[in-house]
């Protein structure tokens, strides 16, 4: 067609639709939900693809994908709602302040995030624990940026790295990857990532931008918590981390035991993300909930009420499992996936870049991810020996990369610290790239290794 082939045809057609895509989104202000449809239709339609493998295409895979992630959010945005008003994350950062000490409270921040983050969306969890960054910058007289940076970091990390968020549980489904590793890999990952772009980066940037927060949000927000109706460190950290343990633990049998032994056969069913889940769901009803005397009608509401916010996420999500399937089964993936073994690109810095453009294009983590999932799977087949669970670290990685004015978290984190946009250039755009860029270098490393 045009005189090319149809490899460079299809080529071609990816490139114009990613970019119209990006163009929906930033230029004409389209919801990505509805944007992500409008490209998914118009690859099949512009690769030649029949109109009715089209829509089978984008329904296998809005369906494929949602019929585990959307059951996982579910359930982890219920469990955050249940920590955030029983107290549970205030107990984590109260506790780690009191053991880290005013002087190093900023590492203390850094940790609360990344433990009470582990379960609950970036936004979710930056809502949640912004009073304490008022709070402790009032109480220590320590500048708002030195101990909200690493709050930021330690949030940021796990959600780009670290299943159950839904940028990594998406790669995974998409790579095909196992879920267990990729959360011990990422935990590795995040850790060192967090502490080199939040305190020690925070520590560096508050010197020039220390910030001052807005009072009318310090007087709105920054009320005391109530320590002695809070539930114990202990229990919060148990119920929290119940998940992540779960599936570890289904990860350490399938290594360690046979198939069709016993323990391994009931670990794979309890170490199963949705029943991992599920458990600490319930566990959470009881150690949140009714111990916290939160009565079974308020709980009732609570779960209800958290459902909504999450609507549009899953949806995003949905379109986009329906856009990498139309890229599978248009061929342009195998067409990307030789391009890549031809040129001997590695395949997790191929992931890695493919997100980092559409994230700095997009300004959103979830389409980024979605998207360079989907165009970087092929070569999963191609080149023997690929780590997926590094993959999916590799596209999560892409996805943090130089947050700015066309990102929701930009606004955000600008008008809750107070800043100038070029303060906000100068420490969360900043703080998110050296986070991308870090987290990219230990994955290359544990690369050596695994």
């Amino acid at each position: 067609m045009f005189g090319m082939s149809h490899e460079s045809f299809l080529l071609l057609d990816a490139v114009i639709t990613v970019i119209g895509l990006i163009v929906l989104i930033t230029k004409f202000k389209l919801h990505p939900f509805i944007a992500l449809i409008i490209a998914a239709a118009f690859l099949g339609l512009t690769s030649g693809m029949p109109i009715g493998t089209i829509i089978k295409a984008f329904q296998d895979g809005f369906g494929g994908v949602l019929g585990f992630v959307g059951i996982i959010l579910a359930l982890g945005t219920m469990l955050g709602k249940m920590m955030a008003e029983s107290g549970g994350a205030d107990q984590i950062a109260q506790t780690l302040i009191r053991a880290f000490g005013k002087e190093r409270v900023q590492w203390a921040m850094m940790f609360a995030a990344f433990l009470v983050g582990i379960p609950l969306f970036f936004e979710i969890g930056f809502v949640l624990l912004i009073p304490l960054v008022f709070i402790v910058a009032r109480r220590t007289g320590v500048s708002i940026i030195k101990i909200g940076i690493p709050l930021l970091a330690g949030l940021s990390a796990v959600h780009g790295l670290v299943p159950p968020h839904p940028g990594p549980l998406l790669a995974i489904g998409v790579f095909g990857a196992d879920i267990g590793k990729t959360i011990l890999y990422g935990l590795i990952v995040a850790l060192p990532t967090a502490i080199i772009a939040g305190p020690i980066y925070g520590t560096f940037i508050a010197k020039y931008i220390p910030g001052h927060p807005n009072q009318e949000l310090v007087d709105q927000l920054a009320r005391e918590p109530q320590s002695s109706t809070l539930p114990s460190f202990s229990i919060t950290l148990i119920t929290v981390l119940l998940p992540v343990f779960l599936m570890l633990l289904k990860t350490f049998a399938d290594i360690a035991l046979p198939d069709g032994h016993f323990f391994r056969t009931w670990m794979d069913m309890i170490g199963h993300p949705i029943s991992a889940l599920l458990l600490a769901l319930l566990l959470s009803l009881y150690t949140f909930g009714h111990r916290q005397g939160i009565d079974s009608k308020r709980i009732l509401k609570l779960l209800d009420a958290s459902l909504a916010p999450t609507a549009a996420i899953i949806l995003i999500i949905g379109a986009g499992g329906g856009f990498k399937q139309m890229l599978v089964t248009s061929g342009v993936g195998d067409v990307i996936g030789h391009m890549a073994v031809s040129a001997q690109i590695s395949p997790i810095l191929l992931a890695w870049l493919v997100a980092a453009v559409i994230r700095v294009a997009t300004g959103s983590a979830t389409v980024a991810t979605i998207t360079g999932a989907g165009i970087v799977v092929p070569v999963v087949g191609m080149i023997p020996g690929v780590n997926r669970e590094l993959l999916v670290l590799a596209t999560g990685a892409g996805s943090l990369i130089l947050s700015h004015v066309n990102d929701a978290g930009f606004w955000l984190v600008k008008q809750y610290f107070n800043m100038t946009v070029a303060e906000t250039f100068k420490t969360w755009t900043a703080m998110e790239t050296i986070l991308s860029v870090v987290a990219l270098g230990f994955i290359m490393l544990l690369s050596l290794v695994v």
